[in-house]
């Protein structure tokens, strides 16, 4: 039998022609980079961390809808293709917090819903990340959050400087805690000309590792405050008390536990010379600034003649600039993982620090499969 002549691949498919316009969208999907970037807030001071992201990632960000309807249901509308795609939503959280949860649960579910293939959150400060701890009669919520979150679609989530690094465990998908540290230590170093001469101060015994941390980095001195005047987590009531003590209750005649003394705070000390040095206050959070107000009033009557606080997240809530410009706080150095721009409006004293960088070279790591250690160099435990 004679054999069949095999024709060359380009002319076997020489009659086939492409639909119009297909060759323009190859080329355009060849073009995209597999990811789109999406911010989930509504208001536009939450949406400035996500536009500095993507302006060094050299993406657009995603187009999307964000609002409130008039009864007050959140609504989210996705106007782009994300089929096939790795997506990062990027969620700032405001002072309304729970509106800011709502938002990034129904837009992962919108997206999870639009067939992405990866949603990971970029949430630099996690929220609740305060109650993580069970209290008397109440819950962990972090881990009721966690939960929703696998619900609604997540696959991964970026964020910073969790409050305990303990709530790691309550997710089900990968998490990346990254540190702002490299940053704020760079401040330090690049912004307080004098810094040789300064003390790295824990306000509480609980931020003394974090404290410790900084100090050994920049070869400094480490000084504690410790006294009646600090009111810690551990201070707090857990569900280990419950229930509560009744009067002529029944106990059992062969029971004899032993009584667990009451805590007794000793006065108000300074473990430490800060005498004729710069005092620099570190933390992760700063809420309610009362106590930091407090332990500068102290390093000042030590004889501190400057002082600094410096925090990963800067909440500042309530009254927080009124009482940082009326204290004996020189500066408050804080990251932009929450927006903070009206409270540096009314009170000069606040500095920012951005942070977008370690976020958007984390974002293009995930996505091309790169290893995350690279972010972690020199991070340990205690940092």
């Amino acid at each position: 039998m004679p054999r069949k002549l095999l024709l060359p691949y380009k002319s076997v498919f020489s009659h086939f022609r492409a639909p119009r316009g297909l060759h323009d969208s190859l080329a355009m999907n060849a073009a995209k980079s597999g990811y789109r970037v999406f911010s989930a807030n509504s208001t536009a001071a939450c949406t400035e961390l996500a536009k500095t992201i993507t302006e060094r990632l050299g993406v657009e960000l995603g187009k999307s809808a964000v609002y409130q309807e008039t009864n007050g249901e959140t609504r989210v509308e996705i106007k782009e293709s994300v089929r096939g795609q790795d997506i990062f939503i990027i969620q700032t959280i405001p002072r309304d917090v729970n509106t800011a949860v709502m938002e990034l649960l129904i837009m992962a579910y919108a997206l999870k819903t639009s067939c992405a293939r990866n949603i990971i959150g970029v949430i630099p400060y996690f929220p609740y990340s305060k109650q993580s701890k069970m209290r008397k009669r109440g819950s962990i919520v972090c881990k009721l959050l966690a939960s929703m979150l696998a619900k609604a679609g997540l696959t991964h989530i970026i964020t910073m400087d969790l409050h305990q690094k303990e709530i790691q465990g309550f997710f089900s998908f990968p998490v990346d805690n990254l540190r702002a540290s490299p940053f704020l230590l760079q401040y330090i170093q690049e912004e307080i000309p004098d810094y040789r001469n300064a003390v790295i101060v824990a306000k509480s015994p609980d931020a003394a590792k974090r404290a410790q941390s900084y100090a050994e980095r920049l070869r400094l001195g480490l000084a504690v405050i410790h006294g009646e005047a600090q009111c810690t987590e551990q201070d707090m009531d857990d569900g280990r008390h419950s229930p509560p003590t009744v009067k002529n209750a029944t106990v059992h005649s062969g029971l004899e536990l032993p009584l667990m003394m009451a805590k007794e705070k000793p006065p108000i000390t300074v473990v430490g010379d800060v005498g004729g040095r710069i005092a620099i206050i570190v933390d992760d959070i700063i809420d309610d600034v009362e106590s930091f107000v407090a332990a500068a009033e102290i390093l000042k009557e030590r004889g501190a003649y400057k002082i600094f606080v410096m925090a990963t997240h800067g909440l500042l809530s309530a009254d927080a600039p009124r009482l940082i410009e009326e204290s004996a706080v020189d500066e408050v150095v804080v990251t932009n993982t929450v927006p903070h721009e009206v409270q540096k409006l009314q009170c000069p004293k606040i500095k920012t620090v951005d942070i977008s960088l370690i976020l958007s070279e984390a974002i293009r790591r995930i996505h091309n499969g790169e290893s995350m250690a690279y972010l972690f160099r020199n991070i340990t435990v205690d940092d």
